[in-house]
């Protein structure tokens, strides 16, 4: 399994004057649900993807999970969702939100850290 991109979810009552702000910090819109805007550079980030290349730095602002029990804290894009579930599930971990297809295109699920943190796994189907 590899990780494609790891992206922090801020919870927010005003996604716009968030969105006001980290432009001045040079994010701008990549994709707006709107309960959830996703906020990218302009560069292509000091990363390296598991393709070899670079991705961009990414931040998401949510106002809710349109789905979800909770704004998760942060979500984890996988190459295969249903074996980070299985492994996770295996270890004992505590899963807030069964695996499921979403019509936004994703497959996720829920599990929480062992410091508490939510944390969103996904792959884009």
């Amino acid at each position: 399994m590899h990780v494609r991109r790891v992206v922090p979810n801020l919870r927010t009552e005003d996604p716009e004057a968030c969105g006001a702000f980290y432009a001045r910090l040079g994010l701008t819109p990549a994709m707006d649900l709107g309960w959830i805007t996703t906020l990218t550079g302009t560069g292509t980030g000091t990363g390296t993807g598991t393709g070899g290349g670079t991705a961009p730095a990414q931040l998401s602002l949510m106002t809710e999970d349109l789905t979800g029990p909770v704004v998760p804290d942060l979500s984890i894009e996988v190459d295969d969702v249903d074996t980070a579930y299985e492994e996770l599930r295996a270890a004992g971990a505590e899963l807030l939100f069964p695996v499921r297809d979403e019509e936004w295109g994703v497959r996720r699920f829920f599990v929480r850290d062992p410091d508490g943190r939510v944390v969103n796994v996904l792959g884009h189907r």
